[in-house]
């Protein structure tokens, strides 16, 4: 349903109220307004009066109101801002971020200071520091969380103060150009710990080898070995049956992700972004190896990188028009691949896979759960 032109109006108006008064250096306070009515009222009655007393009381009040600004004013010079962030930060997580504040000023304070984040800022935490002495630093936590992947080249500040008398708040702006580079959502979402749980079965099922760990006992299979008999269980249970070791070294994983969406499915496509990366990380913390491929990147864990390489690449990735790779049969390993449209993997020859296509993985809805 959608809103009536008065709404919308609103609407309209207070986005524009709100980047006004983002924009002003100087906003006059309820107290700043009653000081300034007070002063025009003592200022008529002066002139009108010719009452010297009026006029000391009005000079008193205008040099109040000009020392407040210069106070003012003089406070938030001199300071700067630093935000040190965590090397490793994923989309829609909180994280904690270090904020310190400097004032460059070598004798003179800085009192009353409020910083906060603007304009879509990823710092939703007003920070308030009573006192800032001179050359002196400070450092406070807040938490912040990124909307989104990708880099985020720059954030914007506001320093703010009423002191002394809080008549205005004056404002700077301050503006950090910082490349910040933002790892996908790690966290499970709806069909991510599923898919986890078909993968971890299928490497379970390939851990049978020749290894030094017990695994388990199993009948005998034609031309298999002798030497793996156990003849106690094959007297037992009247039939041959063979010991079973597991591998000394865990099968590989190979994930591949498809590049070639479009454009109406590229909402799945970030979803089945965020699911790779839940899965490598999962994986590769239980001890998986790993290879992670696309049309334009492939890489082994841990052989030549480790799981941040993939996040990395994860970060960046966009959709492009390519094909389908033949599938490399040389190793045996539980494969996946998310595609967009699984058929063509299918039909290239990728039956071994699970191909995980939007029906396998239906994107939740925003605002459902996603456990």
């Amino acid at each position: 349903m959608s809103a009536s032109p008065s709404t919308r109006l609103k609407n309209r108006l207070k986005r524009w109220e709100a980047a006004v008064d983002a924009r002003l250096r100087e906003r006059i306070t309820r107290s700043g307004l009653v000081f300034v009515a007070a002063l025009t009222l003592v200022g008529l009655a002066a002139f009108a009066s010719a009452n010297n007393l009026l006029f000391l009381l009005l000079a008193a009040m205008v040099a109040v109101l000009m020392v407040s600004g210069f106070v003012s004013r003089l406070g938030l010079s001199g300071l700067e801002l630093d935000v040190q962030l965590p090397e490793h930060i994923s989309a829609r997580q909180p994280t904690t971020a270090r904020i310190r504040l400097h004032n460059e000023k070598s004798w003179a304070p800085s009192f009353a200071i409020q910083v906060v984040g603007i304009e879509n800022s990823v710092f939703s935490t007003a920070l308030y520091f009573p006192v800032v002495p001179g050359k002196a630093t400070l450092e406070d936590v807040v938490e912040v969380r990124f909307a989104r992947r990708g880099v985020h080249k720059e954030d914007s500040f506001q320093f703010s103060s009423r002191f002394p008398f809080g008549f205005a708040e004056r404002r700077e702006r301050v503006t950090l150009k910082r490349d910040v580079l933002v790892y996908p959502c790690l966290d499970p979402q709806s069909g991510f710990e599923a898919l986890l749980t078909a993968i971890t079965g299928d490497v379970e099922s390939h851990v049978r080898g020749s290894g030094n760990d017990f695994y388990r006992i199993r009948p005998y299979e034609h031309l298999e070995s002798a030497r793996h008999v156990d003849w106690k269980a094959t007297a037992h249970t009247g039939s041959l049956q063979v010991r079973e070791f597991a591998r000394d070294q865990d099968p590989l994983v190979h994930i591949f992700l498809d590049l070639d969406v479009p454009p109406e499915l590229s909402g799945w496509f970030e979803y089945s972004i965020e699911c790779c990366a839940f899965l490598a990380m999962r994986l590769v913390n239980r001890g998986a190896r790993l290879r992670f491929q696309t049309q334009g990147f492939d890489r082994f864990i841990p052989v030549e990188c480790d799981v941040y390489t993939i996040l990395k690449y994860l970060a960046l990735v966009e959709s492009s028009r390519t094909g389908v790779p033949s599938l490399d049969e040389e190793e045996d390993c539980v494969r996946v691949a998310l595609s967009a449209n699984p058929r063509r993997f299918v039909e290239a020859g990728w039956n071994t896979a699970r191909v995980v296509g939007p029906d396998d993985l239906p994107r939740a809805e925003p605002g459902t759960s996603q456990e």
